[in-house]
């Protein structure tokens, strides 16, 4: 996951700033007002695209992160590893991880609704300019932090696997990877 969260990051970053940079292009070329430029129709269309994609990266940490927690409790519940300190842990990271991520999809909604407000001559363009660079910011203080802490899970999760494994090798049990191997090949394969 840590891979595919840096991928998305990247790339939702890069959406940010070049919906950023073609609103500073917009609005120094006057696009809003000229009909014939279609430069403001190009920062509305990435604008929307933009804040949807921070929207589902920012959702599916998440997921992730609702879903491996419940893997490790349940997990943890059924071997009856101790709570301290990987399922602890896991508890620990989406609480940590949570509140950036909500924040980094609250503030690019709040800045296109100002740049809608702003187009429209209800609010001035200074406070979508000023929300536009907060979501920049925050965006990239959230991604850095989920990234660290999806890099963390993943390690919890190697290590609530060996000893899941340690635990069925003390009681004479085949380790997960080989259970797995030998229900594959009863079942055909399939």
């Amino acid at each position: 996951m840590s891979q595919i969260l840096i991928r998305l990051a990247a790339i939702t970053m890069l959406t940010l700033v070049t919906t950023f940079v073609v609103g500073l292009v917009s609005f120094f070329r006057g696009s809003a007002a000229n009909p014939a430029d279609p430069t403001y129709m190009l920062h509305f269309g990435l604008g929307l695209f933009s804040v949807l994609l921070a929207l589902a990266v920012h959702c599916l940490i998440f997921i992730y992160f609702l879903g491996t927690g419940r893997w490790v409790k349940e997990v943890a519940i059924a071997y009856r590893i101790p709570d301290e300190p990987l399922p602890k842990l896991t508890r620990e990271l989406k609480r940590w991880t949570f509140p950036p991520a909500l924040f980094a999809m609250l503030v690019p909604i709040a800045a296109a609704a100002a740049g809608t407000a702003a187009q429209r001559h209800e609010w001035p363009w200074q406070v979508h300019a000023s929300l536009a660079v907060a979501t920049l910011l925050v965006n990239g203080w959230a991604f850095a932090v989920e990234i660290k802490n999806v890099g963390i899970n993943a390690g919890i999760i190697q290590d609530v696997m060996r000893e899941v494994d340690r635990l069925r090798a003390m009681h004479g049990l085949v380790s997960n990877e080989e259970a797995l191997r030998q229900e594959q090949q009863g079942s055909g394969g399939a």
